[in-house]
Parts: structure tokens; sequence; C-alpha cells
């Protein structure tokens, strides 16, 4: 059965698990789990979601995330393929650190949301890797406690919801979350309807009228205009992407055509690289270099998303 696209609208929250290919550790040591983490944050102050838990586990990862107006697939792209080429690079492996596509599931917010938060900060438990959830560093539970790093965790809704005083709540969320230490694994989180939703009819068919487009469009947009269009907005004279000399302005900006063919259009490194006479190694670095500045230069990130805004309108849609 063909895969469902996935619903994007703000507001929408998701379960997301994925997985190491064929079931391989992803995280091997202490550093590891640092640099996933810095790789979460960066995201974070890139696409503007709130976070409301997360656990890190050897093999896998659970989120609980609420996306504004960026997909969830910008969003796990990015954190995903940073992780595995840091991955790759520090260990000298090569292909999928992540088993094939995560998996997302649609959450009824009124129904999971504190559900979702106690079972995901009760991960390492349930796999005997600690007693209590508290010591185990490498999910949000402690930033409950305001003890967590880098301000992962938007835990302002959750603790709302067991009160105003801030130590009463604590308290209380403690306690609901140890009602759960208990538990094992609960099938009931992964039972999805229609492959994509965990909530009753009534939000299944609230979403269905409510949503949006599916965030997996691609534009039928041809590399010459996506080149064309690239030149006029940086200012560059267009032969310098094609040009065989190294020219470091005329080297980004191919970059920055190889990222956008590839976000919007799906072209793949191959395609691009037989457009501009290299091969699909250096396209795939230079389009890293391009991700690389998005993550640290916000002006530029900006740039980038009105550049993008501006090619896709009024286009025709491939599916």
């Amino acid at each position: 059965m063909a895969r469902k696209p996935r619903i994007h609208f703000p507001g929408a929250l998701y379960h997301v698990i994925t997985r190491g290919n064929r079931r391989q550790g992803v995280f091997l040591d202490e550093k590891d789990l640092r640099q996933f983490l810095t790789y979460l944050s960066d995201c974070k102050n890139r696409f503007s979601f709130r976070l409301y838990a997360y656990a890190l586990m050897q093999n896998h990862l659970h989120f609980l995330i609420e996306v504004e107006e960026i997909p969830l697939s910008r969003i796990m792209q990015s954190l995903l393929f940073g992780y595995a080429r840091y991955f790759n690079r520090r260990y000298g492996e090569v292909g999928h650190l992540f088993q094939g596509r995560y998996k997302a599931i649609l959450c009824d917010k009124d129904v999971y949301l504190l559900e979702l938060v106690r079972y995901i900060h009760l991960s390492p438990v349930r796999a005997k890797v600690a007693r209590r959830p508290e010591g185990y560093v490498w999910t949000g539970h402690l930033s409950y406690f305001g003890k967590g790093e880098r301000d992962l965790i938007d835990e302002g809704v959750v603790m709302n919801q067991f009160g105003s005083n801030i130590s009463f709540a604590r308290q209380r969320y403690q306690q609901f979350v140890w009602e759960g230490v208990s538990t094992g694994h609960e099938e009931k989180y992964y039972q999805v309807k229609d492959q994509r939703y965990l909530g009753e009819e009534s939000f299944i068919d609230r979403i269905e009228m409510e949503k949006e487009e599916p965030e997996s469009w691609v534009y039928d947009i041809s590399l010459g205009a996506i080149s064309q269009e690239t030149s006029r907005a940086m200012g560059v004279n267009e032969a310098k992407f094609y040009s065989v000399t190294r020219n470091r302005e005329g080297g980004f900006g191919r970059g920055i055509v190889a990222y956008l063919a590839k976000v919007l259009s799906g072209y793949t490194l191959k395609e691009i690289g037989e457009h501009f006479r290299r091969s699909p190694v250096t396209i795939g670095e230079a389009i890293m270099r391009v991700e690389d500045r998005l993550r640290r230069d916000k002006s530029f990130a900006r740039a980038l998303n009105g550049m993008r805004k501006d090619m896709v309108e009024g286009r025709k849609r491939k599916y």
C-alpha cells in the first residue's frame, strides 16, 4: 500500500520515531549524544517549532514536536541529514545511518499531549537502562524541573496543565510520570488510523476538513530556470555557476542552485551534476556548504526562504 502524504498545518502535533538502519546504534558515546543535541538546538533556532519531549536511545529516537509554518519534513531532513553526515565522518562509515522513512504520527493534542510526554520520557525505564526517568539525562524529562540544557523543551503548555504555581506543578508532573513507570510498551500509541492519525474519528474528520496541502509538493521548475532566478537574486553572473575555473562566488551560487533544485523540484545529485558537468559527490558537498550556512546565518536563511517563495509562485506542481 502506498504511503499517504504527510499532513502539514501550523499547530500539528507529531510523535516522531526513527531507528538506526538495520537496528545499528546511532549513538556510540556521549560525544555523539551531545552533538545530536547541538543539531537539534540549531534546528529549533532555524525552523521555530515546539518540542515537548524527546528521548535519545542507543538505536532509536522519539520526539514530540508541534510544528508552526515550517513542515516537519524540512525539520527532520535537516536534523537527520546533518547528524548522519557527522556520524559517517567521525567513524568512517558510508551509506544510510537511519532506517528508511521516519514514522510521524499526527496526534490529537487535547487527548494525547500529556500521555505522550510521559511515555517518551519513560523510554529509558522501559529499555532498562535507567531505574528512574531522572537517572537518564538524554531525554527532555529534566527540563520540566528547570534542569534541562539548551532550552530545548517548551515546557509551559504542559506545566500549565498541572497548576499555575511552578513548584506545585512540578510535583504533580513528577507524580504523573511516576504513575506510568510500571507500564511497559503501549501499543495504543502506535495503532494509527489511515496510516497517520492517533485520535478519535471526530479528530480525524476535523483534520481532513481543515488540513492544508501535503508537505511533499514538488514543483515543475527546470534547472535552467532555477539557475537564472538564483543568478538574478544573488546579483551574480550566471556564467560563473557553470565555469570550470575555481571561483568562490560561482561555486557557492552553484551550491544554492543545487540545494533549491533538490528541495523544490526533487532533482537528484546525478541530474544536477550532469547539468553543471560536475560529479554527484561535488554537488553533494556544495549542498552541504549551503546547509551549514543556513544553520549558522539567520539572515542568509531568510534570504534563501524568500528566493524559494519567489520561485514556486505560480509554478505547476509535479506531485
